[in-house]
């Protein structure tokens, strides 16, 4: 098995060569697309890293909400559908404390520069 470079590093590669060789070069409309796409690739290796361990983190939580085992998908159609139908309230402190580790999560891999994120960090413990 080939170990080397992996995903990530291949996608290091191309954030440096896009940064480092092609945006240089470019100019207004081209330029901002060649940091859209720098943007893009970065939170794609975000994702990669860390997509699996928050939807694992995911369906732990949404066991305890639901009371049964499932995959992400089912359970979070089934929580969906739940709320729609009022027969949980979107007030339960057990669901909002799942919004918000799901949304601290995503904002982790979608921008971790995000400037509130260490206060949503701080205040989730």
């Amino acid at each position: 098995m080939i170990s080397h470079p992996t995903s990530a590093e291949l996608m290091d590669s191309v954030i440096r060569f896009i940064e480092e060789r092609v945006s240089p070069q470019l100019k207004d409309r081209d330029a901002f697309h060649a940091r859209v796409a720098v943007n893009a690739l970065a939170a794609i290796k975000r994702e990669m890293a860390g997509g699996a361990a928050a939807e694992a983190a995911q369906v732990e939580r949404l066991i305890e909400l639901l009371g049964h085992d499932g995959d992400w998908a089912e359970l979070n159609s089934e929580l969906c559908t739940k709320i729609r139908e009022g027969r949980l309230s979107p007030t339960d402190p057990a669901l909002l404390a799942h919004f918000k580790a799901s949304i601290i999560d995503q904002v982790r891999i979608d921008q971790p520069n995000y400037a509130g994120l260490k206060a949503l960090e701080q205040g989730s413990t």
